[in-house]
């Protein structure tokens, strides 16, 4: 069976335009934040890499943050070659796919043996503030919850669709970056300014009323707001990396095979399981 439509690409395509051509220019801090990070983690890894490519909703950004790869966007089905790389960076846009598992899976097969891949996506943390605030105001106001938020992936689930990609050596692990707005419309302006907005399948189409948004505010503002005056936004990244399996890497040992015993290496007695145990010294 397909996976449950989640995104409405249709409208996802229309913020990430509008975000492009925003007069004021597309909120692009987060993107070179990631970028950063990226360049970080591939500089602990003792190897070059010659042929990557990166997966993201804004390749033209990307290839401005990272020139020498080859850029694609994120659509259903990859415009990569199998094989061609020996690195893909899936770049802050697998929060949006109806199939993270397909998008990993096209990733990998776009690897050469021993290829690296990088992913960086939106957390369940994230503006855990403003989905507090729009929960409670919506409540008060219409009576009722509505999708507003993009329901995104906890640490402890999107690490296991690694292994299910087949990759090998998987890790997960995550970063929260902490900003503040003057106001949550401030937040809002620079969410539909990143391409962020709300281009979920099962939303309202019809517009909310001034009012939500007004109450939203005053709730956010009252709970979360700092003692300056301003509010604060949770960005949750979550990383992973595994590798396409290769001969040339790690494996475990054969159970039995070990040509040391533990308990020589630690200089202590060995106690046969269901033994007596030595008495307690005084």
């Amino acid at each position: 069976m397909p996976p449950p439509r989640l995104t409405d690409r249709a409208a996802l395509s229309r913020a990430r335009a509008r975000a492009r051509r925003a007069p004021e220019g597309m909120a692009d801090f987060l993107h070179r934040e990631m970028a950063d990070e990226m360049q970080e983690r591939l500089a602990m890894v003792n190897r070059s890499f010659t042929a990557p490519a990166v997966v993201s909703g804004f390749p033209d950004l990307w290839a401005e943050l990272m020139p020498e790869a080859t850029h694609v966007a994120d659509d259903e089905v990859l415009d990569l070659s199998v094989g061609a790389h020996d690195l893909v960076i899936h770049a802050l846009a697998l929060h949006w796919a109806d199939d993270p598992v397909g998008q990993l899976v096209q990733s990998h097969r776009a690897l050469k043996p021993d290829g690296l891949f990088l992913a960086c996506l939106f957390g369940g943390e994230t503006l855990c503030e403003l989905r507090d605030a729009l929960t409670r105001a919506e409540i008060a106001e219409l009576g009722g919850l509505s999708p507003r938020i993009l329901p995104m992936a906890e640490i402890r689930d999107i690490g296991s669709l690694l292994q299910r990609a087949g990759f090998a050596l998987p890790v997960a692990d995550s970063l929260t970056l902490n900003v503040s707005y003057q106001t949550p419309f401030h937040l809002m302006h620079d969410l539909r300014a990143m391409g962020e907005t709300n281009a979920l399948d099962a939303r309202h189409r019809q517009p909310a009323p001034r009012q939500l948004f007004l109450r939203m505010a005053e709730v956010y503002a009252a709970d979360h707001g700092q003692e300056d005056g301003r509010i604060p936004a949770t960005f949750e990244i979550l990383f992973l990396s595994g590798w396409a399996p290769d001969a040339s890497q790690p494996r475990p040992l054969r159970p039995g095979s070990a040509a040391t015993r533990l308990a020589d290496a630690l200089g202590t007695e060995e106690h046969p399981v269901g033994g007596t145990l030595p008495p307690v010294g005084d």
